[in-house]
């Protein structure tokens, strides 16, 4: 005789806390989705999304110190370590050294990395479109302001977050 697979009983949570438990694995599916795609189009180039992140976040905002390429990305010291690491070995970046602060290092795109995100960014841009197709720009529109509102309350702040991500240089923030 087999035993069923017993269902346990729901948690005893009220209606919002289901609607916002609901909310964070939609977001969470969502991410994980368009992640894949955008993944999935930089793995084409030898490349994790990770390090291209670091590139566009170059190419868009310029010379970067290593500190402010790992806030602008979300990763650890180590994690922005090994990631200019790998990119400096192919030659797509280089350590400048900070004339203020002997410690700190700067990112700096090369020439062969700047020629490398101009010819791949476009097609990573429309891989992302087609990833979010699924909503229309004005659902698109709708969406990221909404998510941001999530993001700033989540959070904890209102301030000198919302007007980040806004372009396509920003991509990589909020």
């Amino acid at each position: 005789m087999t035993a069923t697979p017993r269902r346990l009983s729901e948690p005893d949570v009220g209606a919002h806390e289901r609607d916002a438990l609901k909310l964070w694995v939609v977001l969470s599916r969502a991410h994980a989705a368009i992640t894949d795609r955008a993944s999935e189009h930089i793995a084409q180039y030898g490349m994790t999304l990770a390090e291209f992140g670091v590139l566009e976040a170059l190419y868009h905002k310029g010379p970067l110190l290593l500190g402010e390429v790992q806030r602008k990305l979300l990763v650890s010291s180590g994690g922005v370590t090994y990631l200019v690491d790998r990119l400096e070995r192919r030659g797509f970046v280089r350590r400048d050294a900070c004339l203020e602060d002997r410690r700190a290092r700067y990112a700096v795109l090369t020439d062969e990395g700047t020629a490398f995100v101009r010819r791949v960014f476009p097609e990573h841009a429309a891989a992302i479109r087609e990833a979010v197709a699924g909503l229309d720009g004005e659902e698109q529109l709708v969406a990221t302001r909404l998510i941001r509102k999530l993001g700033l309350a989540a959070a904890g702040r209102a301030d000198g977050y919302a007007t980040e991500g806004t372009n396509a240089g920003d991509a990589t923030e909020g």
